[in-house]
């Protein structure tokens, strides 16, 4: 009873030092686009809760091209660093990091790929196409005081009809719906407890614009 007792309080803590800290700390200077993710923590014992996650992304991008012809965008996230300590209590690791990316409209997707990265093993970095979206993933696990870098996404487009604009941003329209989702990891007593979160962009970012002449 008192193992379930301790497992139930660090969730609810967890949860709650998030909801009041973020989960990450950004580590770099401002971003060319920075982004607000709402996010909501879900323990497996107690409520969920909310916080929210300040985080950027370098966007390089033609200002505008020409109809029919092939040009690339390149989405860098910022280097972020995972505590060690929550509300006194510590994070093992975090893992299973997706970020998704709608594939833009009035181009056509005929490539993308990832480079860069830092703070991961890249061998578990893998960018894949579902639906609409791109959906860059990470199951390596980053352990709790280090800093690491998402690899950079290029997305080799063709331009569209004359007259339109190619707009890169990112998924996430609700908790449901989210843009980025990652585990934290955290031990309690004898236990282990994962606590999945989900993040959408509080406020659409529009990372890109490229005119198609």
């Amino acid at each position: 009873m008192r193992s379930k007792s301790l497992l139930s309080r660090a969730a609810i803590t967890l949860a709650g030092g998030v909801a009041a800290f973020g989960l990450f700390a950004p580590i770099a200077a401002a971003a060319d686009n920075p982004v607000t993710f709402a996010c909501q923590a879900t323990p497996p014992i107690g409520s969920a809760q909310n916080f929210n996650l300040s985080a950027g992304v370098n966007a390089t991008a033609p200002d505008s091209v020409a109809a029919g012809s092939q040009f690339t965008v390149t989405l860098a996230p910022d280097a972020l660093t995972v505590p060690t300590t929550v509300s006194g209590y510590s994070i093992q690791s975090i893992s299973n990091i997706q970020l998704t990316i709608p594939i833009p409209a009035n181009a056509t997707l005929t490539g993308e790929s990832l480079s860069g990265g830092s703070g991961i093993d890249p061998s578990t970095a893998s960018v894949s196409v579902n639906g609409n979206d791109l959906v860059v993933t990470v199951t390596d696990s980053v352990a709790g005081g280090n800093t690491f870098t998402l690899p950079a996404l290029t997305l080799d487009l063709t331009a569209g009809a004359s007259g339109s604009t190619v707009q890169t941003t990112l998924a996430g329209t609700g908790y449901s719906d989210p843009g980025l989702t990652f585990s934290a990891t955290v031990p309690v007593a004898f236990f282990t407890v994962n606590v999945p979160t989900a993040c959408y962009p509080a406020t659409p970012q529009v990372l890109s614009s490229t005119s198609v002449q």
